[in-house]
């Protein structure tokens, strides 16, 4: 069983270029485990298993444990209310004023996105920059021990902090349209956001440093339509470069979250100073091929690589065993083989199993 292993020695040697041809079998089941468990659909002979037990049915790697990355706030206060079963108002009352939020939770209450942004104006960015300067970051060692103790040997920690400050507002804070919008009209108020943001993620990443966890994932969810080369050379590799100065100078090691469309941004992927790239999608369910993917990272560790949507049923076994043989033969040893991005409720967990055996295999 995968337990028996040290996954945790097995990825940093990858990570540091040690690996000596060995593949790890790393998907993300938390979200298929956690949503069948809930409507009650996992298969019989899992029903009674834990998160882990799946992993180890599946010849596994866990990649994520829980966030020891922690802030707290000193004279900002957050209240939440929920408007019905679905729709949670949160509320930020500060000294220059209140700004407010609804998160809109998926039917199993386990996802959410939102309904309504906390940034609505450029008046807005004044409030918000009082949040961002009450913040203090702390590094939460008991929590890291506890949830060490139940992935055990399974995986190395990975986490991810908040996204760089465009793709904040992009995905969590203004949403896509209302921030390119101004973008054009206000760039002053955008390009003093990123100097704010930033100022304020660097005691964030002097928490992470001192604490110097083994690996660290830049969660950026980056697709080339919401973050063109434009974007990305202006806004986003600036902020990269400076982080992954700061987490290689701790000998941490990291990955970038590209889950989206790339083609785009082939050209620019090799820029990017991280150690490994995660999520890259190919086709069908992306718009590149594993070629211009393996073209692109240029020898840069890659991170997954089967598209999630070959573990469901309607799609023929074998096509999904061959991608998975592509990829293995294309990376390795430069490789952590995972689902891209994760494998869908729906899945077969049965076929997650298929290529851990022949991971397994190929490994003997």
């Amino acid at each position: 069983m995968s337990a028996a292993l040290d996954y945790r020695r097995l990825v940093l040697e990858v990570y540091s270029g040690k690996g000596a041809g060995r593949v790890i079998w790393q998907p993300r089941l938390e979200f298929w485990y956690a949503v069948n468990k809930k409507r009650g659909a996992l298969p019989a002979h899992l029903a009674h298993m834990t998160l882990e037990e799946v992993y180890d049915y599946c010849h596994a790697s866990i990649r994520y444990f829980s966030n020891p990355l922690k802030v707290r706030y000193h004279n900002v206060r957050i209240s939440e209310e929920w408007l019905n079963e679905k729709n949670l108002r949160r509320v930020w009352e500060t000294p220059r004023g209140s700004l407010s939020e609804v998160m809109h939770f998926d039917e199993w209450n386990l996802s959410s996105y939102n309904h309504e942004y906390l940034l609505k104006s450029p008046e807005d960015f004044r409030t918000y920059e009082y949040i961002l300067e009450d913040e203090t970051w702390y590094w939460d060692a008991d929590e890291l021990e506890q949830d060490q103790r139940r992935v055990g040997s399974r995986g190395a920690l990975m986490f991810y902090a908040r996204r760089s400050p465009l793709q904040s507002l992009f995905i969590e804070r203004m949403g896509f349209e209302r921030t390119v919008y101004l973008m054009m009209d206000h760039p002053e108020v955008i390009e003093r956001h990123v100097e704010a943001q930033t100022a304020a993620d660097d005691t964030m990443y002097e928490v992470i440093c001192q604490a110097r966890p083994p690996l660290f994932n830049f969660g950026e969810n980056i697709d080339a339509h919401m973050d063109p080369p434009v974007y990305w050379r202006k806004y986003l590799l600036p902020y990269y470069r400076k982080r992954t100065q700061q987490l290689h100078a701790a000998d941490i090691k990291t990955s970038i979250h590209i889950d989206g469309s790339m083609k785009p941004l082939l050209k620019d992927i090799r820029d990017c100073p991280t150690t490994a790239i995660e999520a890259c999608t190919p086709l069908p369910q992306g718009d590149v091929s594993l070629e211009e993917i393996h073209s692109a990272l240029d020898g840069k560790i890659l991170i997954d690589g089967i598209p999630a949507l070959y573990f469901l049923p309607i799609y023929p076994l074998e096509t999904l065993m061959e991608c998975a043989r592509q990829v293995i033969d294309m990376f390795s040893p430069n490789l952590i083989l995972g689902i891209s991005d994760e494998p869908p409720p729906d899945s077969d967990i049965e076929r997650v199993r298929l290529i851990g055996e022949l991971v397994e295999n190929l490994n003997r």
